[in-house]
Parts: C-alpha cells; sequence; structure tokens
C-alpha cells in the first residue's frame, strides 16, 4: 500500500513561488508508484457534514483574492472520479458516516496547489472529501473509516497547515523575506507534534489543545490542523511510523510541515 500523506499547502502563491516546499512537494510525487486515485481534504472545503466531488473532470477553483491574475490562470485539469466517489459513499454509510455526492464542486487551491508540484500531468482521477466541522477525534475516526481506500491504490491526503496564525502573518510577518528563521513558539509546537506522532501518543494527540505548546497560538482556528488527523487514522496509528518530508518554515510562524504515515510495509 502507499504511505498516507499530510501536506502543508501554504498560500495559493505557492503555486508560483516553491521555496523549498514546492521541490519538496516533486520529490514526494517521484518517490512512490502513481496511485490509481488520489483522494483529498482541504480546509477550505469545510461542511457541516460530509461531501464528495463526484465530478467526472475536475478544474481548480480559484477561492482567493488579493493575488495577480497570473495565479488566476492556473488550473489543474485532472479526470474526477465519480465511480470512486459513489463507492466512497457506499463505504462511509457503512461504518455509520451519511456523505452527500457533489458533483459541481471543484478543486479548492488546498488541493490543487500542492497536486500541481506533486503531479503536474494533472493524468490521476481525485475526488475530493469535505472538512466536516468535527473534533480531533472524529476527524481520527474519519480516516480510520477511508482505510479501505489504500487497498485499492487510492493516495490518502490531508492538506492543511502545521501552523497557522494568520493574524500574526498579516500584523508582523507578512514583508519578512519568506525563508526568515523561525519564532519559538512555532518551533516548539512543531517539535512537539512530531514528537508525538513518533511515541504514537495518540491520547496526547487529540488532546493536543490543552497539552501542545502554545497550541491556540499556533492554530487559533483548528480547521487547518484537523486534515493530519484524517491522513494519521487513515493508516493504522497504534503502528504507524512516520516520517517528516518537508521542514520549510515560512515568515518565520507558518509551518510548511509534510509527513508520510505507513505502517512499515508500504511500497
Amino acid at each position: 500500500m502507499l504511505p498516507t500523506l499530510f501536506i502543508s499547502h501554504g498560500a495559493p502563491s505557492l503555486a508560483l513561488e516553491p521555496g523549498r516546499t514546492g521541490p519538496a512537494l516533486q520529490r514526494i510525487g517521484q518517490r512512490w508508484p502513481h496511485p490509481k486515485a488520489i483522494l483529498i481534504v482541504s480546509p477550505h472545503w469545510m461542511t457541516s457534514g460530509l461531501r464528495i466531488s463526484a465530478r467526472r473532470q475536475q478544474q481548480a477553483l480559484h477561492d482567493f483574492s488579493g493575488f495577480g491574475p497570473e495565479l488566476h490562470c492556473l488550473d489543474y485539469p485532472a479526470p474526477g472520479a465519480p465511480e470512486l466517489a459513489a463507492e466512497l459513499q457506499q463505504m462511509l454509510r457503512q461504518a455509520g458516516l451519511d456523505a452527500t455526492l457533489d458533483e459541481e464542486r471543484t478543486l479548492d487551491h488546498g488541493a490543487w496547489v500542492p497536486l500541481r508540484w506533486m503531479y503536474p500531468q494533472a493524468d490521476i482521477p481525485v475526488l475530493q472529501l469535505s472538512l466536516p466541522a468535527w473534533p480531533a477525534a472524529q476527524q481520527l475516526a474519519l480516516g480510520q473509516a477511508l482505510r479501505p481506500l489504500r487497498q485499492q491504490g487510492v493516495l490518502i491526503i490531508g492538506s492543511g497547515s502545521l501552523t497557522h496564525n494568520l493574524h500574526e502573518f498579516f500584523q508582523h510577518y507578512r514583508l519578512l523575506p519568506m525563508q526568515a528563521g523561525s519564532e519559538l513558539y512555532a518551533e516548539e509546537f512543531r517539535q512537539w507534534i512530531m514528537a508525538r506522532l513518533q511515541a504514537r501518543d495518540v491520547s496526547a494527540l487529540l488532546d493536543y489543545r490543552r497539552q501542545a505548546p502554545h497550541a491556540a497560538r499556533a492554530h487559533p482556528t483548528e480547521e487547518h490542523f484537523m486534515p493530519l488527523f484524517v491522513a494519521w487514522g487513515a493508516c493504522d496509528v497504534e503502528v504507524a511510523q512516520v516520517e517528516r518530508l518537508n521542514d520549510e518554515m515560512s515568515y518565520r510562524i507558518l509551518a510548511l510541515d509534510a509527513f508520510a504515515f505507513n505502517e512499515g510495509e508500504t511500497v
């Protein structure tokens, strides 16, 4: 089986300003055999319940403003996976999770921006699962419900951000060089998360809001952190190994870490 991935997708401008993250995503896409399909979860499609993108043809949704026209010209015309979407709907229902097929929803920037680096040919079928407004334990259970897809060669990606304090970014850091070191609080948070993942400390991670250093500052709101639990849960967390695939820190406070999770038997 392929590993499961958590990827920090950064700002939409990552599509044109790769820093160290773009090449890291390229290496991820080249490291393992191409999947038969990709399922991706992003905080930029949040819903009260579960929805599955069931389009036959995907395209890029430009769900942002304040960027130059060159970014709005980019697309990611991957094929969709409507049959797999219908199969996923039934799979989730068997796990007690109701999901609705959405034939209109296209790929938000949390999905298409990293995929343009990982698989630039856009030739792998992609479906997107919405991120429900659930706490961490339920996100982990959602990931567990997705595990059977891995037996079919589907790559499961949680796309978010390991730290995500945009208020501080706009107030204090946005004019700094992109690669300008890191603030202590952001570094302490990311190292705690990595250590807990390596220790397979499920209870501590589910309680990260209280136990992790500077958790509320690293994530004033939780949506960009929740895809990590989906990706981790899609692996067997009791035996899961974690590998850090990217460790770029952007503008001192935005951690662009990427992780691969596997059971030690993945390709």
